[in-house]
């Protein structure tokens, strides 16, 4: 597959170099690697390091009328790069974790940022190839950690933009169901225990239970109760 990619050898954060180029008019597939990220951003405002030999890489859809709701292609891209990375690590190697982190087992593979630009949205994401970051939260894992050697950032990118070429036309052709439904089959199982951090700092546990029509996080607390969850960073625990 030939990709559009422009790649830089350093940048500040793809994610708001392909906000300036969609202001600029770029088309909607083209894509922009970085070998290096020097002030790459995750949800909710956390840091996402840089380092050299891992993937970095943003892209830009133009939303139209007829499109489902614009925050499910969270979902959309979390599917298409858990099946990307599976053809290197093989089926039942990875998971997902509410919206789009990808997991090797316990520990963060990859994770994806989704920010509007007008009337694009981009979407940012970051695999852990040749090295895992040291995070104060969390545990981290790489492909080279899961014996992958062979692929490299460049390879692991046109894999992630066929299967997002593909699940994105999906989405537009037939809704949101499908890629909740692909989501779902590719998710840590009902009731996992799982935290969810809200944007306002406020921390809540329960178990996973599924996903509602719109792609929220539907999780059961300890009394019973259901609460929807429509932003938040989630914990396995």
């Amino acid at each position: 597959m030939q990709l559009p990619v422009r790649l830089v050898g350093e940048t500040g954060s793809t994610n708001d170099d392909m906000k300036a180029l969609a202001a600029a008019g770029e088309p909607e597939g083209a894509w922009l690697r970085a070998d290096r990220q020097s002030a790459g951003k995750g949800r909710m405002g956390r840091a996402w390091l840089g380092e050299a030999g891992n993937l970095y890489a943003s892209t830009l859809v133009r939303l139209t009328p007829q499109d489902p709701p614009a925050h499910s292609l969270a979902l959309v891209l979390a599917v298409a790069v858990h099946d990307a990375l599976s053809e290197f690590t093989g089926a039942g190697v990875l998971s997902l974790k509410w919206p789009n982190d990808i997991m090797a087992g316990n520990a963060k593979l990859a994770g994806m940022l989704l920010e509007r630009a007008g009337d694009a949205v981009v979407l940012g994401v970051g695999i852990n190839v040749a090295s895992a970051p040291s995070l104060p939260d969390r545990r981290t894992a790489c492909l080279r950690d899961l014996g992958v050697e062979a692929a490299d950032a460049a390879h692991i990118l046109e894999r992630v933009a066929e299967h997002f070429a593909a699940w994105l036309a999906r989405w537009r052709t037939y809704g949101l169901e499908p890629v909740a439904r692909a989501w779902q089959e590719r998710a840590h199982r009902p009731g996992t225990p799982l935290m969810v951090e809200l944007p306002d700092g406020e921390r809540i546990s329960g178990t996973f239970e599924a996903l509602d029509p719109q792609g929220a996080l539907i999780l059961r607390l300890a009394d019973g109760a259901i609460r929807v969850m429509h932003a938040g960073d989630t914990f396995l625990l």
